[in-house]
Parts: C-alpha cells; sequence; structure tokens
C-alpha cells in the first residue's frame, strides 16, 4: 500500500470475536486546493483542511510534508514562490499570508485579508485575491507596509497569474468569467465568460490561458486575445487548481487527485482520489453505506465511492456533517452553515427545516419523528419538529454525537467532558478522553472515543464495558494539536473532525477513520476469535 497521510504507531487491534477491515483506502492527502511547481521541480499542494503543504515529485510520486498539521500555516488554500525560493502561503480560513523562508522560518505577513486565497508573484511583487462576495485584489509590501488595493467588489477572485503582457489575469467565480487587470492601476476587462465556474489560471509556453472549472470538471485552454476556449480534458467537478512542471500540466481536485493532463483528450492519474475527513455515515434503506464528506456525499457501490452530490452540485444542501436515514433515498443532515435539511440526493433537492446554529455535529430521528441535533458551539442538544426548536439539554462541553435508546432517551457524546450523557438523566459512559460518534444498536452503545482511538461498547443492561477495538486512525497524529478551521463562508462554516459511526442491516460497524482518510468495518466473526 501506498504512504497515506497519517503513520499509525502501530495496526489497529480488536477485541476476541471482532475482524477489522477497510472498506476504502486511505487517503495520501487532506484533498488538494493550490498547486504550484517550486524550484526544485516539485510540485507544491496546499491542503486546506489538513492545514498541510506537501511536494509531490512528478518524477517518482514521492510526497514529503513540508508544513504539517498543528504547524504554524493554517488552513493554506494556494501558494507561490518567490526568486529567492521563499513560499508564500494564503491562509483562507484566518485571512492570513504567511512566508515560509528556505530556512523554514514561517511568519505571517498579514491577518486582515478575509478568504485570502489566490497568490502569485510576479518580477518581487505579491498580489493577493480575496475569495469572497465583495472581494479584494491587492499587492502586499512585504516590509510590512499597507497593501496596496487594485480593485474592490469581485464576486470571488481566486487563483491568479500575470500573463506574458503584464497584466493580472483572475478569475472570478460569482461572474463565471476571467478578469484580467492592470497591476499599476486601471479598469479590469474581461477576458471570457460563460464558462464552467473557473477557480483558478496559469500560463503555458505559447501564452495560452489554462484553467480549472470548479462546476464542470473541464481543463480549458483559452486564448487571451480573442476569449476563444479549447476543453483539454473532462474531469470530475471540484477542480481546484493547475501549474505546469517544464510542458507537463497537472490539475488538483478537492479529493486530492492529482491529474496530468496528456493531451488529445488523455490523462493520467499521478494520485487518486480519496476521502477528506470523512465525517459521520449511515447506512440508508437501500442497504448501501452513505459517507458525509463536508464538500462531498458519496454511497459505497460495491466497494467503489460513487459521488452523490458535491458543493457545486444542484441541490446540494452545504457542507454536510450529520447524517441520518430518514426514509428511501432520504436523509437528514447537518451543515456546517448552522443548518438542519432534508436531502435527497437522487433529485438533487435538499429542503432546509431549521437553521441559525452554531456548529451542529451529530444528527438523530426520534422514534415520533422529532430530529435531534447536537450544537457544540452553543453547548445544545435539540428537539426540531415542524420547524419549532425545542432545547432537550444546554451547558453541555462540546456535545457533538447524539443516538437515541430503544426507551426513546437521548444520549449524547460530551466531546469536552469526556462521557456519554443520558439527556435529562446521568452520565452512562465516563472516562473517555474524546468521544465523538455514537451508536445503539442490540441494547450496545458503541461511541467512538477520538482522543484515546478506541470503540468502546457499553451494555445498556448490565453496564458492562468493553474496548471493541484500539489503536483505530482517528483523531489528531499522536502529539499534534490541529489548530481551528474557522471556515470560509459562503462555501462553509467552522470545520471540525466528526469520527462517525453506523450500523448495516447484518451488524456491521462502519466508522469513519477521519485521521487516515477510510472508512473501517467491524464484524463479529462467526467461527472463533481472530488469530
Amino acid at each position: 500500500m501506498k504512504a497515506a497521510r497519517y503513520s499509525a504507531a502501530r495496526p489497529p487491534r480488536v477485541a476476541e470475536g471482532w475482524a477489522l477491515t477497510r472498506v476504502t483506502e486511505p487517503s495520501r492527502l487532506f484533498g488538494a486546493n493550490g498547486l504550484r511547481t517550486g524550484p526544485d521541480g516539485r510540485v507544491y499542494i496546499a491542503q486546506v483542511t489538513g492545514s498541510q503543504i506537501s511536494a509531490l515529485d512528478p518524477q517518482t510520486g514521492q510526497i514529503d510534508t513540508v508544513s504539517a498539521k498543528g504547524g504554524d500555516i493554517v488552513a493554506p488554500d494556494d501558494v507561490a514562490f518567490d526568486l529567492e525560493g521563499n513560499l508564500y502561503a494564503t491562509e483562507v480560513m484566518d485571512g492570513r499570508v504567511s512566508m515560509r523562508d528556505t530556512r523554514g522560518h514561517i511568519r505571517v505577513l498579514r491577518d486582515d485579508l478575509p478568504s485570502a486565497n489566490g497568490i502569485t508573484v510576479h518580477r518581487g511583487r505579491l498580489f493577493i485575491g480575496e475569495c469572497r462576495a465583495g472581494g479584494r485584489l491587492v499587492e502586499l509590501d512585504c516590509a510590512g507596509g499597507p497593501p496596496r488595493v487594485l480593485l474592490e467588489n469581485v464576486p470571488s477572485p481566486n487563483a491568479m497569474e500575470v500573463g506574458p503582457d503584464g497584466l493580472l489575469y483572475f478569475p472570478v467565480m460569482g461572474a463565471n468569467e476571467i478578469w484580467r487587470i492592470d497591476p499599476d492601476g486601471g479598469d479590469p476587462q474581461r477576458v471570457a465568460g460563460d464558462l464552467g465556474v473557473p477557480d483558478a489560471v496559469k500560463f503555458d509556453a505559447e501564452g495560452y490561458l489554462v484553467s480549472t472549472q470548479v462546476h464542470s470538471g473541464q481543463v480549458l485552454r483559452i486564448d487571451p486575445r480573442t476569449g476563444q476556449t479549447n476543453v483539454l480534458a473532462q474531469l470530475n467537478p471540484g477542480l481546484d487548481n493547475l501549474t505546469f512542471v517544464d510542458n507537463r500540466l497537472f490539475v488538483s481536485n478537492f479529493t486530492g487527485e492529482i491529474t496530468e493532463i496528456l493531451g488529445d483528450g488523455q490523462t493520467r492519474t499521478v494520485l487518486g482520489g480519496g476521502l477528506n475527513w470523512p465525517l459521520d455515515l449511515a447506512v440508508g434503506a437501500d442497504g448501501n453505506l452513505y459517507i458525509a464528506d463536508g464538500t462531498y456525499f458519496y454511497e459505497l457501490i460495491d466497494g467503489a465511492l460513487h459521488t452523490a452530490g458535491m458543493l457545486f452540485s444542484p441541490g446540494y444542501p452545504g457542507f454536510l456533517r450529520g447524517l441520518a436515514p430518514a426514509g428511501p433515498g432520504e436523509f437528514i443532515v447537518t451543515t456546517s452553515n448552522g443548518e438542519v435539511a432534508r436531502y435527497r440526493p437522487a433529485s438533487s433537492e435538499s429542503e432546509v427545516l431549521a437553521q441559525g446554529f452554531d456548529q451542529l455535529y451529530g444528527v438523530a430521528i426520534a422514534p415520533g419523528g422529532a430530529i435531534v441535533v447536537a450544537e457544540l458551539g452553543a453547548g445544545r442538544v435539540l428537539s426540531i419538529r415542524a420547524g419549532d426548536v425545542e432545547v432537550l439539554a444546554s451547558g453541555l462541553h462540546e456535545p457533538v454525537g447524539v443516538a437515541i435508546a430503544p426507551d426513546g432517551t437521548c444520549l449524547v457524546s460530551e466531546a469536552g467532558a469526556g462521557r456519554v450523557l443520558r439527556v435529562g438523566g446521568g452520565p452512562l459512559i465516563e472516562g473517555l478522553q474524546q468521544p465523538q460518534g455514537l451508536l445503539v444498536r442490540d441494547r450496545q452503545v458503541y461511541v467512538v472515543d477520538s482522543g484515546a482511538k478506541e470503540l468502546v461498547a457499553v451494555d445498556l443492561d448490565s453496564g458492562a464495558r468493553v474496548t471493541v477495538a484500539s489503536d483505530l486512525p482517528v483523531g489528531a497524529p499522536p502529539g499534534v494539536i490541529p489548530k481551528p478551521l474557522r471556515g470560509m463562508p459562503p462555501f462553509s462554516g467552522p470545520q471540525g473532525p466528526f469520527a462517525g459511526l453506523a450500523a448495516g442491516p447484518d451488524g456491521t460497524l462502519y466508522i469513519s477513520a477521519d485521521a487516515e482518510g477510510s472508512v473501517l468495518a467491524l464484524r463479529r466473526e462467526t467461527e472463533g476469535p481472530q488469530r
């Protein structure tokens, strides 16, 4: 197996009578966002949700971590280099731009650029775009002076590049166009429009624009003089950025996939895509496993991931986190934007049931049809029915997972307090480190303890407690304290991990292995203990 993004000290262990398998392969990256070819010829990959920058050798496929999760660069979305080899990164969720010098020292240049995203360096000049409604294009003074504003009120500018004509070219996602402007001032000009939602531009050796289209999945070659477009390749939606290594063209996808565009519509997968987190899990009425992965919603069919919806597809509710099956083809979901929605992915429909909450996580449906959710930001458990919201519990310390016991009692995992509570009653499980995903099945309560990297089961009748699995690839790597991901409006609110749990009709337990980006399956053995 190729190196993944997470290296465990030892493989997972399971209790006697259980067997563990992976139903999806671990991811090699935390998604893939900004791309830039470094002075060393490697492709540098910014990974927003992993707070990581990696370098890919396009010749060997080797990946090295340049800036790791838990380090000083948080949620990097794009990168650039100056002539001295210093690396610059936009930190989209914190509105910052940082510089990592050739000795590895990092310093923040600015921290007042909301949704700082696109970045490029040209002849010693550093340009930044704020990818938000009413965003700006600015030139930064690396010596610390105030930024110079080139343009204001731009509808979500993104990854940019200066062309051979000396003009700054940039995609405008909100207008579905590509614009250009003189870096020394003046009015912008429209270069091309009616595209597939462009989110990055670079120039090839012949002076043509090449642009990734996040919505359509197309890679376009555009004549900057006429705006005429040609399709170089048709890939999956979710494309984010591109870079050239000599004359070789590489593009990134939110999934972490890196693809080389070979010409004549041919492509080569350099790095396969995978799960970004994953977050909550649910087994649908059809018996298939569904996976909430934030930007994507997947269905697992015959062991393969199939995209059931994604952020730029019609009817997608938003950055998905909590997930509960609600009937054939239907799910109740929570989003990082603080919404509870009913989602029908097959018909590309969603309906907001309640909104305005502070960091929603787990969701469950009570026997009478009420929707129960954990609101981490406000420390509450809520019940929602026909638009009416009832507070079931308040004053909790980071409630994350919810489940309904056979007698109708609501259970909640209180990650900050290290316990599972009966809402309206006392603690059910104590002494945990960071409980998250919660599940009740056959009068057993299962909880993923992300901090201890364990799956714990407690019998509702006897109170007997068993560690079903340990050394699970969940939570942060040992010794790493991840920095908060504050969100990137309007695409998502604050983001955070959630190692979800689900059960199949045959009793299989599915676990979100968010550390390595996979889904695990735990099954009881029928022919004796595991050796």
